[in-house]
């Protein structure tokens, strides 16, 4: 498993609490840190990945529902007791990084502001609010202030999506984007892998999709609207033009697939300018946080059972879209879990730390 988490944290040196950017050696600020949710698929991984970043932690509040009590949680070695909510805000953490959902999260969230806390949210309940931040850190981090007390953290599809549209969009400008992703049942929770992993094995479970999902694709990620679309792909479209404060054309068809390694997508983009195919491949490998997959010959091309447990984003099949003017196909996949949860969470939690934005 892979600990490079960022663009921002380039190497850890543990000894003495220091990492290089830029190739400069720069002073970790300790803080507290509490994580909401901190029993459940995500956030169980945030709490790795917070192990694995480095930052120097002074203490750490595990939070979570009330049938979550007093479960120990291990942190550096540590072990902690999983507290109330209400119990972590009165903690007053330097910074609270929520997977608990959209309810808990409208609910909470402004508690933990109103204590001087900075909250950096997981749930999609703040990321279309026109005062609230929506954070890729490798694109728009530099938005950031100490007056942002609540961050959204993107949608899983969103984040992989936008960091090979960000270099692109840069570069050439974008007129159009079609994506169809392939979503690993991890996004929908651990009831959902325990239904797929059930009908593999013949047994009862409960249903977290309408239909059988192990051997079979379901068109279906997210709740129907009335126009048809669903509420993940409508995200895609929204939140995709707010981080690149854009108004891209996009159009999303999301499907969930039995897989557990992460999130795939098919992506067909129309650029303003003309392009030459190998500049391109190049500049998405020199984009942070990007790696490009991409050997047709030698059957190297981004799967997410090589993303599983990696915090980059991987892009490959890239190919021009000879259909259109500018069109150009990309293949881009990531573990959700990670990046495009737990990382990307801890990835903004390192920038405030870093660039002094964290205030009481």
């Amino acid at each position: 498993m892979s600990n490079n988490i960022s663009c921002f944290i380039i190497l850890v040196i543990l000894r003495d609490k220091k990492f290089v950017k830029d190739k400069k050696i720069i002073e970790l600020k300790s803080v507290s840190v509490a994580i909401v949710g901190a029993t459940g698929l995500v956030g169980r991984e945030m709490i790795r990945v917070l192990e694995e970043s480095g930052l120097e932690v002074t203490r750490l509040f595990p939070a979570a529902s009330d049938k979550s009590l007093g479960k120990p949680v291990l942190f550096n070695g540590n072990e902690y007791k999983v507290i109330s909510i209400k119990e972590a805000v009165d903690a007053r953490p330097d910074i609270a990084v929520f997977s608990a959902g959209s309810n808990v999260s409208k609910q909470w969230a402004p508690e933990f502001a109103s204590a001087g806390t900075t909250v950096i949210d997981n749930s999609s309940a703040w990321r279309m609010e026109p005062e609230i931040p929506l954070i890729v850190p490798e694109i728009n981090a530099s938005v950031l202030t100490k007056k942002d007390k609540i961050i959204a953290n993107p949608n899983c599809s969103t984040i992989q999506l936008v960091m090979a549209l960000a270099p692109l969009q840069k570069r050439y400008g974008i007129k159009r984007v079609v994506v169809s992703t392939y979503q690993s049942v991890t996004g929908s929770g651990a009831k959902a892998v325990e239904q797929m992993m059930a009908e593999r094995d013949g047994k009862d479970a409960d249903k977290v999709y309408p239909h059988a999902i192990d051997l079979n694709v379901l068109p279906h990620a997210g709740d129907f609207v009335s126009d048809g679309y669903t509420t993940e792909e409508i995200k895609l479209v929204n939140e995709t033009n707010k981080i690149l404060n854009s108004d891209i054309p996009l159009t999303a068809t999301a499907a969930r697939v039995p897989v557990v390694g992460g999130h795939s997508e098919a992506v067909n983009v129309e650029l303003e300018k003309e392009f030459d195919i190998e500049e391109v491949k190049q500049l998405l490998s020199d984009t942070e946080g990007l790696i490009l997959e991409d050997n047709p010959a030698g059957n190297r091309y981004p799967m997410p059972v090589d993303a599983k447990g990696r915090n980059e984003v991987f892009v490959g099949r890239i190919r021009r879209d000879f259909s259109v003017e500018n069109g150009l196909n990309l293949w881009i996949v990531a573990d959700n879990i990670r990046k495009g949860a737990a990382t990307n969470a801890i990835q903004i939690a390192a920038w405030l730390i870093n660039n002094n934005l964290i205030s009481r």
